[in-house]
């Protein structure tokens, strides 16, 4: 990240949490600041593949709705009861 591309933003937050922010920077020797990005950096990562997740999510119940292909739950458990004790086997084929 370039000096030129950051730019203040102020948020208005209340004392007690302003005081929390300032205790736990002292105790990472960090100063709030750093402190503050890092959390608006970390959630709005999370939240970003939060809704790529609930965009596949859609996307794969429209294919479902269209297609009506799937696999059962008892498919799918065994297939990755497979996987999870090291045998890399193929998905089970779908189905309508």
């Amino acid at each position: 990240m370039t000096a030129a591309a950051v730019r203040p933003v102020a948020i208005k937050i209340d004392e007690e949490t302003k005081a929390r922010v300032k205790r736990l920077a002292e105790a990472r020797h960090r100063t709030p600041h750093w402190l503050m990005r890092e959390a608006i950096t970390q959630y709005v990562d999370r939240e970003e593949k939060r809704e790529a997740f609930r965009q596949d999510t859609l996307k794969a119940w429209e294919a479902y709705r269209t297609t009506g292909l799937h696999v059962t739950a008892d498919e799918a458990d065994a297939w990755l009861a497979q996987l999870e004790q090291g045998n890399d086997t193929e998905p089970p084929a779908c189905h309508v």
